[in-house]
């Protein structure tokens, strides 16, 4: 078992961040955690299980939630409001230093809000969750092209491939299957993200439009993504949207998914039909999903999520 100290530091963190949405008047709310309709983003993989009960239930196959987003979206449609949900959620094969199958996502939508005002307020909970714990961070505020041009001299959006693979050359990462994305991906994990200081918050905004999931694009040029991530020191800890909501597009982007499933050998997710039967109705919104466990860590000043658990999964 875990030192009993951040097992209360997790209990002062839960009430921190209940007070902040309260004093908000934003809404706690619980939602399914087995779903008919599974995440279809090739990158995640879910875990999934059989219902043995009788056939009138419903679907037999289920999926464990990897966020709680596309039932709390369902509710914004049906006109609740300002929301959010403080909950266990699942990925299969995230298991290591910083990842852990099982762990705890705090989710929250802002009607009438878009991905620049909802990057404020996760700064200011940030800052408050850290402030009461006695630690002081500066704030460095980025968009994409700005960040990859400012550490490695790339333009991510318009530069070639062959731009991109440069600084990875001697990382000795097999090349076989790769996208441009990936590579992306590769470049901020790799040698971006490692490089950002402990004392500071990080919020990069404008990602590109190939990496929209389920955000509004806005049509610059190039088209960016409304979206953003939030840093605290090298950790990521937080990934928000403008979000869309066109049911046709949205469809579009599931079927891409699966299409890109197919293509690695991946099993399909079955698409979320309920989502998108209401989608539409979804009020103008911003959502963000916080990782409480990557909080954890930098308020326990340890690069081991398993530090920050009552019982890693090897010990589950």
């Amino acid at each position: 078992m875990n030192d009993l100290k951040n097992l209360r530091l997790r209990a002062e963190t839960y009430a921190q961040i209940r007070a902040f949405f309260a004093a908000r008047e934003v809404l706690e709310v619980e939602t399914p955690i087995l779903s008919a309709a599974g995440n279809t983003d090739p990158n995640i993989q879910s875990f999934h299980t059989r219902f043995s009960g009788h056939v009138d239930a419903g679907a037999r196959e289920r999926w464990l939630r990897t966020s709680p987003e596309f039932p709390l979206k369902r509710l914004l449609a049906a006109g609740l409001g300002d929301c959010y949900e403080l909950g266990r959620v699942f990925r299969d094969g995230e298991a290591g230093g910083r990842h852990n199958p099982e762990f705890t996502m705090l989710e929250w939508y802002r009607v009438g809000w878009d991905e620049a005002k909802l990057a404020r307020e996760v700064i200011d909970l940030l800052e408050c969750v850290l402030v009461q714990a006695g630690r002081t961070f500066d704030i460095v505020e980025t968009t994409y092209r700005g960040l990859f041009g400012d550490a490695l001299g790339i333009d991510p959006l318009t530069d070639p491939l062959e731009r991109l693979q440069a600084p990875l050359a001697s990382s000795g990462i097999d090349p076989e299957g790769l996208e441009r994305d990936d590579w992306l991906d590769l470049l901020m994990t790799h040698k971006i993200q490692p490089a950002f200081p402990r004392d500071r918050i990080t919020v990069v905004s404008d990602y590109p439009a190939s990496q929209c999931a389920l955000a509004r694009i806005r049509e610059d040029d190039p088209p960016v993504a409304k979206r953003f991530e939030a840093y605290v020191g090298p950790y990521e800890v937080a990934n928000g949207y403008h979000e869309l909501n066109d049911p046709v597009e949205q469809r579009v982007r599931f079927e891409r998914d699966n299409a890109k499933r197919r293509a690695r050998g991946l099993d399909e997710v079955p698409i979320d039909e309920k989502l998108l039967a209401v989608l539409g109705r979804m009020p103008d919104c911003a959502g963000v999903a916080l990782g409480v466990e990557r909080l954890l860590m930098v308020l326990a000043r340890t690069d081991a999520i398993a530090d920050v658990l009552a019982f890693p999964f090897s010990e589950a």
